[in-house]
């Protein structure tokens, strides 16, 4: 895996993890790369300092996952995971359920072996990192906390 800081034409820069250099090119080429403040598809990579492993402790700095939890009184909250609870019947409603099939289903689509359609279903960490680095489009969407989260 490799993390490139990427920078759209509006000057919005976010940081995106890929497979391989050949997965960005793919990515970046067929238009799946987004930009999350404004949306456009003309993306291109940032200026970033090299990672350089050391002996000593990691920064005390927040790590990535860390960076991307949200904190919230009760009211915003109760209105954030509403808006989950909203997201989640739109794609649903959207889509045919595949179920724990989804990461093979979504192959078939993207591969032009199954027509093309929106789907959504399950599928494990691995298989969402593969999906991922095959340049395959998908959304991970997070789970609510009466799925047992």
């Amino acid at each position: 895996m490799i993390k490139y800081r990427l920078r759209c034409s509006a000057d919005h820069e976010f940081d995106t993890w890929f497979g391989s250099s050949t997965a960005f090119d793919t990515q970046v080429s067929r238009g799946l790369v987004v930009c999350p403040g404004c949306g456009t598809t003309d993306v291109a990579k940032a200026l970033m300092a090299p990672s350089i492993a050391t002996r000593r402790a990691p920064s005390s700095g927040p790590s990535d996952q860390a960076r991307h939890a949200f904190a919230h009184d009760d009211a915003g909250r109760a209105e954030l995971i509403e808006k989950l609870r909203e997201l989640r019947r739109h794609l649903e409603g959207s889509a045919d359920y595949v179920g724990p099939r989804f990461a093979d289903e979504a192959r078939k689509i993207h591969y032009e072996e199954a027509d093309a359609r929106n789907i959504w279903g399950e599928a494990s960490a691995g298989e969402v990192s593969d999906l991922i680095e095959e340049g395959i489009s998908i959304l991970p969407v997070p789970r609510l906390p009466e799925e047992g989260n």
